[in-house]
C-alpha cells in the first residue's frame, strides 16, 4: 500500500468538515495560492482502506490551477461517521453520498469528479445515477469491474477472519489484519514509522462493517463500462500507472478504448500514482480538467448561438 511520504499539509491546505443533505463528512480542502478559485472544483474520493490524506502529494498543484479541490472520507472511512446499518455501505448510498457531497461543495455549478480504485467504482455509480451536476469523470487506477490476482486473493482472506466474528469481535479482527499483515507489509516497504503509526490510526478508524461490505463489493462489482460508454457526457479520463497491480494496465487500457476515454499510463507508478507521481499525476488532471471546461464553454455558445438564430428565424416570419 503506497502512502503519502509526510502528513503535514502543504500551504492552503485545510482539514474541514462538508454538511450535505445526508450527513457530515471529513475532507481535505485546497485553495489556489491567491485565493481566487477561476475554475471548477474537483472532488476527490479514495479507495478502499485509503482516505482523503493519499491526494496530500497532489493537493497543491492541482489547486494551483485555479481551482478548489476537496478530498473525502468516505461514509465509514477514517474520520467520517459510519452507516447506521450496514445497508448504508451499498454502491448506490455511496454514490448518493458523493451526489449529496458534490451539491455542498459545487454552488450550483457542476465540478470534477475524481476516484481512486474503489472510488472510482463509486465515482462511476455517481455518474451513471445522474444524480450529481459532473463536468467531467476520472478514473483513476480503477478498473471496469471487480478486482482479481493476489489483491483479491488477499482481500478474501481479510473478509474470511472478518466472517469469523461476532459483531462485537470485529474491531479485534480488525486489529489483528493491521498487526499480523498490514503493519508488517508496511515496515517491509521501507514506509517511515510515523506514516506507519497514521495508517494504524487511519485503519483502526475505519466501520468494520463499512470494511467489509466495501470489500465484498470489490469482489463482485459488475462490469458497468458499456453503460458508462452509452452515457453522452461526461467526459472520461482513465489514469493509471503502469505498474498498476488491482487492475493490471491492459485492462484499463481496454476500458478506456470501450469509453472512447482520454488515457493516461503513468511511468514508474503502481495502484497509486498520486503518491508514487504527483506533479506527472497533477499535470495531466489539471489538463484534462481545463479541457473539459473548455468544451463545455464551447458547446455553450453553440447552444446560444443556434438559439439566437432560431428567434432571428420566428421573428422574420
Amino acid at each position: 500500500m503506497s502512502t503519502p511520504k509526510t502528513l503535514e499539509l502543504p500551504e492552503r491546505v485545510r482539514r474541514v468538515t462538508i454538511e450535505s443533505r445526508r450527513g457530515c463528512f471529513a475532507a481535505l480542502e485546497a485553495e489556489p495560492t491567491m485565493g481566487v478559485c477561476e475554475r471548477r472544483p474537483a472532488l476527490l474520493i479514495p479507495g478502499y482502506t485509503g482516505s482523503k490524506e493519499d491526494f496530500i502529494p497532489v493537493l497543491q498543484s492541482l489547486a494551483s490551477a485555479g481551482r478548489r479541490i476537496v478530498a473525502i472520507d468516505m461514509r465509514g472511512q477514517y474520520q467520517s461517521p459510519g452507516a447506521p446499518d450496514v445497508g448504508g455501505y451499498a454502491p448506490g448510498e455511496l454514490a448518493a453520498d458523493v451526489a449529496a457531497i458534490a451539491e455542498a461543495i459545487a454552488d450550483g455549478h457542476r465540478l470534477h469528479l475524481a476516484g481512486h480504485s474503489l472510488g472510482g467504482l463509486i465515482a462511476r455509480e455517481t455518474a451513471l445515477a445522474g444524480t450529481a451536476r459532473i463536468i467531467s469523470l476520472t478514473l483513476l487506477s480503477s478498473g471496469p469491474g471487480r478486482i482479481t490476482g493476489q489483491r483479491a486473493e488477499r482481500l478474501r482472506g481479510m473478509l474470511a477472519m472478518m466472517d469469523s466474528a461476532d459483531e462485537a469481535g470485529l474491531r479485534g479482527v480488525v486489529e489483528q489484519i493491521w498487526r499480523e499483515h498490514l503493519a508488517p507489509e508496511a515496515a517491509a516497504a521501507g514506509v517511515p514509522g510515523h506514516v506507519i503509526a497514521f495508517l494504524r490510526e487511519r485503519m483502526m478508524g475505519n466501520s468494520p462493517a463499512g470494511l467489509a461490505a466495501m470489500g465484498r463489493y470489490l469482489l463482485a462489482c459488475p462490469d458497468r463500462t458499456a453503460e458508462l460508454a452509452a452515457l453522452d457526457e461526461p467526459p472520461v479520463l482513465v489514469l493509471y500507472g503502469e505498474n498498476d497491480d488491482a487492475w493490471p494496465p491492459a485492462v484499463q487500457e481496454l476500458m478506456a478504448r470501450r469509453l472512447g476515454a482520454r488515457r493516461v499510463c503513468i511511468p514508474s507508478a503502481g495502484h497509486s500514482p498520486p503518491v508514487e507521481a504527483p506533479e506527472t499525476t497533477a499535470s495531466a488532471l489539471t489538463a484534462f480538467w481545463r479541457e473539459a471546461e473548455d468544451g463545455e464553454r464551447r458547446r455553450a455558445g453553440e447552444h446560444q448561438r443556434a438559439g439566437e438564430h432560431q428567434r432571428a428565424g420566428e421573428h422574420q416570419r
